[in-house]
């Protein structure tokens, strides 16, 4: 059969929207932003290494206009088409579908996503969709999906469909338990070269060391906006082997160049110090350490002096790592389990180590006042400020929960919610959907502009070593410009046209 996994182009031209491997949804000035989206790029691998001909077709990070898109789906004339939604743009999505079926009705459309895991017999009955495919392992009940349409195989778990005018399903959606029988994505494919961040050195590519965030496991917190574990993972934590991760590493290292690789498993590998030290040990044994910089998420209680110490003599660079909030209230209220003096203790160590820290802050909560807005953003001014190198860096957003997390079960409960419960649009980061007493423009700018800080600017200066240093430099200002264009300038933000 043939496969097209597809981002049409959305937003206005002077905006970027990100949807791809992207948590949260947002439109943003800044082009500087374009991660690599792993699990459709893991499905398009499997489909081709089992007899598919694959279209992997991302409008949005190619910047393609909806004609130049639509022709290139158009030569392909694919059997299925597979769209990754998530609830900013799963109207938009709805549309689309209705209007590609006008002209290929007998194509089989395929909705995936966080969203469709939690309401997967909306987009049935609302759009002209054939399947939609819920949780997170949606590369492998793809897969399993084209047998069915290819062969009659069974259809696997947690697919919904109409039969019979009505919406039917295979029940609840599996998680694959040994991930290293997953293929090393097929990077020519899905045009890697066409991805990356400014806080990343070029070339750079993206990997998954696992699935889901090792907190959840042993009673850890689970973040009650988190929309990924709560739905796409089960709050079930994943990793794959040492050995399996080091082994492509170095075909990224060998066959691709990369300077660096950037793993997006939610809260890394490294909450497991075992895991670790054998990844470092393959990382040797194999001759990579020194060859490839590494970075990863990462939550502040995992960095003790031990992983920190492994991490850096491994090559770990940098760690992105989620502040969320100064205040221990509302740190309890997210369910995060760790408190200001926990975060602060496990970036500082991080920064003792050596390595870069990029920190992650939200404001808007229902609950939060202003002066808990500017004690987030002074603690995170003071994390910044710490021995600051080139490479530490920002972001601040608006907190915007999704429908199938805690944090939007209690917004409808208890009235916080500033829209209906299905103004979708409204949840693109362009401004609060949560009643809050805070001005979330004024501290997101208030935070992103901690980039200017004296001190922060001295320690970035000073610890420039190359010229590799001063371009990742130059390419964070221009996304910082960008960044601090959607909070100082809201009358661009609007993406929808």
């Amino acid at each position: 059969m043939r496969v097209a996994i597809i981002y049409p182009p959305l937003g206005n031209p002077k905006l970027h929207p990100h949807l791809g491997q992207n948590r949260q949804f947002r439109y943003t000035h800044s082009r500087a932003v374009k991660i690599y989206p792993i699990v459709p790029a893991t499905a398009a691998t499997l489909l081709k290494q089992n007899g598919a001909e694959v279209l992997f077709l991302d409008g949005i990070n190619q910047e393609l206009s909806l004609p130049d898109f639509e022709q290139r789906l158009d030569q392909f004339t694919p059997d299925v088409v597979v769209l990754e939604t998530k609830t900013p743009v799963v109207k938009r999505h709805w549309q689309y579908i209705g209007e590609y079926k006008v002209r290929h009705p007998e194509v089989i459309m395929v909705l995936v996503g966080d969203h469709v895991t939690v309401l997967p017999e909306e987009s049935l009955r609302r759009s002209q969709v054939d399947y939609v495919l819920t949780g997170g392992d949606y590369d492998v009940s793809l897969l399993g999906l084209v047998r069915h349409l290819e062969c009659g195989e069974p259809l696997p778990p947690g697919v919904y469909y109409r039969e019979n005018g009505t919406v039917a399903h295979t029940g609840l959606f599996e998680l694959t338990d040994d991930l290293d029988q997953l293929p090393f994505i097929d990077r020519e494919l899905t045009e890697w070269q066409t991805y990356g961040e400014a806080y990343l050195y070029k070339p750079c590519t993206y990997i998954m060391s696992g699935r889901g965030c090792g907190r959840a496991s042993g009673g850890g917190g689970v973040c009650t906006f988190c929309v990924w574990q709560q739905t796409l993972w089960r709050c079930t934590p994943r990793l794959r082997s040492p050995q399996n991760v080091a082994a492509e590493v170095e075909q990224l290292v060998n066959v691709y160049k990369v300077a660096e690789i950037f793993d997006d498993n939610d809260g890394g590998a490294v909450w497991n110090v075992d895991w670790l030290r054998e990844f470092h040990r393959e990382m040797k044994c194999r001759g990579l350490i020194g060859r490839v910089r590494f970075s990863c998420n990462a939550r502040a209680d995992s960095l003790t002096p031990e992983a920190c110490d492994l991490m850096k003599k491994t090559g770990f660079r940098l760690l992105k790592v989620g502040l969320e909030s100064g205040s221990d209230e509302t740190l309890k209220r997210l369910n995060k389990r760790e408190t200001v003096a926990d975060i602060k203790r496990g970036i500082k160590m991080a920064k003792d180590f050596g390595l870069r820290v990029l920190i992650t802050t939200m404001v808007g909560y229902p609950w939060e006042t202003e002066e808990e807005a500017r004690q987030t953003y002074l603690v995170a001014k003071e994390l910044m400020t710490y021995k600051a190198h080139a490479g530490d860096s920002l972001q601040s957003s608006v907190i915007v929960p999704y429908p199938g997390t805690p944090l939007y079960r209690e917004a409808l409960d208890k009235g916080w919610l500033l829209y209906g419960p299905e103004e979708y649009e409204k949840y693109d980061m362009s401004g609060p959907v949560l009643r809050t007493q805070v001005d979330t423009d004024r501290w997101c700018a208030q935070m992103w502009r901690v980039h200017y800080e004296p001190m922060f600017l001295l320690g970035s200066l000073f610890s420039i070593r190359s010229w590799d240093d001063v371009r990742l430099l130059l390419g964070g200002v221009r996304s910082l410009w960008g960044h601090l264009r959607d909070y100082e300038d809201p009358s661009n933000r609007d993406g929808a046209v």
